[in-house]
């Protein structure tokens, strides 16, 4: 099996995802997974795509991640794991699609507009 690479996004947080056949060891921005993400809730949302379509174990995963914050770049790599199982196998797209990990997030941060405090917050208004 030859190298599956696959990118996926969230908010402004972007992962690039190297998959190959291996133990199980993945690797982000050349840190343990645990060591980048420490909480238990993040490290979960990076592995389950693995643990949906039982592959807990079987490949080697290097990822790249910049951008965001640390929950957006845990989302990112989750959609960028799921592609690239759809492309191992395509019948793990059946236990991936009703889970909702195979759909981009396109949710975004509102702008600040001008003449406002923040996107929706404005000033205060004074009628005298």
């Amino acid at each position: 099996m030859q190298v599956i690479h696959k990118i996926g996004r969230r908010k402004t947080a972007v992962a690039r995802v190297y998959v190959s056949e291996g133990k199980g060891n993945i690797t982000v921005n050349n840190r343990e997974l645990n060591d980048y993400f420490t909480t238990a809730t993040l490290q979960y949302k990076v592995q389950q795509p693995f643990a949906l379509t039982g592959n807990e174990g079987n490949f080697d995963v290097k990822v790249n991640v910049y951008g965001g914050g640390i929950t957006g770049q845990a989302e990112a790599v989750r959609l960028a794991l799921s592609r690239a199982m759809c492309e191992v196998n395509e019948e793990n797209r059946t236990e991936l699609k009703p889970e909702g990990l195979l759909t981009r997030d396109a949710r975004m941060v509102e702008r600040k507009k001008f003449g406002q405090k923040k996107a929706r917050k404005k000033f205060q208004f004074s009628k005298r």
